[in-house]
């Protein structure tokens, strides 16, 4: 029931700081929030549009955190920048600023990537890779070595590989 959203990455732009982020939508928290004033940004809308998830303007809106999928910020100044990494949520900046500001700490590559484009903006080889390798994914053990998202569809896999594989040792 998943297979509508869509995993992404988001790379830093030019002069841009931080990430790569892989972003795995689920159906509990999927809204790009664009809190970037004049409406919802091209960027939040892209992510949203590749994703499957929903663009809001977090100006006109009030989302509870566990839904923010990622929120799009354009903060030139540092105070504002820290606000969503602190919370745990996905944060693409507009502009071009990196670890800085009052909540600096809460700025970390894995949660907060700025300087971004529309044209920085991905698909995921992830998702390509569940979807297209699942019958081979046995053969291929650094496959497991890479960071993988929890989602549903990887934890029945890989309980089924792991079954697969003791079965087969006696």
């Amino acid at each position: 029931e998943s297979n509508m959203y869509k995993t992404i990455t988001i790379k830093a732009g030019s002069g841009g700081w931080g990430g790569p982020l892989t972003i795995v939508p689920t159906e509990k928290c999927n809204k790009i929030l664009s809190v970037t004033g004049g409406g919802v940004h091209p960027v939040a809308q892209k992510i949203a549009e590749m994703t499957g998830g929903e663009a809001v303007d977090g100006f006109k809106e009030t989302l509870p955190d566990d839904e923010v999928l990622v929120a799009v910020v354009d903060c030139g100044g540092t105070a504002r920048c820290g606000v969503y990494p602190k919370k745990g949520i996905f944060t693409v900046n507009i502009e071009p600023v990196g670890k800085a500001g009052p909540l600096a700490k809460y700025i970390t590559p894995e949660i907060y990537v700025s300087a971004v484009t529309e044209s920085d903006i991905f698909e995921s080889d992830y998702a390509g890779h569940i979807t297209q390798k699942a019958s081979e994914e046995k053969e291929q053990p650094q496959a497991s070595a890479a960071p993988e998202p929890k989602s549903k569809a990887h934890s029945t896999k890989f309980a089924w590989d792991t079954k697969f594989a003791s079965s087969h040792a006696t």
